[in-house]
């Protein structure tokens, strides 16, 4: 199998590969922030969270529903900043996978990435991750 990479290249495209897989996981995953309330343990993320509390319309009061799963709509996040938060931690980690993916291409096609393609995602990696 043809590869259009160095030593180098096919490394940093297996880094590259596990660095953007961990964010995305990390993205995906509701364990962001910890604490507690109403007495029961807590955490969420930018767009999912575990243990939540409702309102309990028959007893009229505040239940914990201890699950975890995403926000009813893009409205329902809490905050302008978390929602802002989802969409550039998102593209951020679209833009991480999408080089990625190339640079894995790379390892088994031939003249696929050059030295100016190589930049470019360099570019777009560094744009992903900032």
């Amino acid at each position: 199998m043809a590869s259009s990479l160095t030593c180098t290249g096919v490394i940093w495209a297996l880094l590259s590969f596990f660095c953007a897989a961990t964010s995305c996981v990390g993205f995906f995953m509701p364990y962001w922030l910890w604490g507690s309330q109403l007495g029961k343990p807590v955490s969420f993320g930018t767009f999912r969270r575990c243990s939540y509390p409702v309102h309990d319309e028959s007893r009229q009061m505040m239940v914990m529903v201890e699950e975890c799963g995403r926000y009813a709509s893009f409205q329902g996040i809490p905050s302008a900043e978390w929602r802002i938060c989802t969409i550039v931690t998102g593209l951020g980690c679209g833009l991480l996978l999408l080089v990625a993916l190339t640079a894995l291409m790379g390892c088994c096609v031939s003249e696929l990435i050059s030295r100016t393609v190589g930049r470019v995602a360099g570019g777009i990696q560094f744009l992903g991750g900032k």
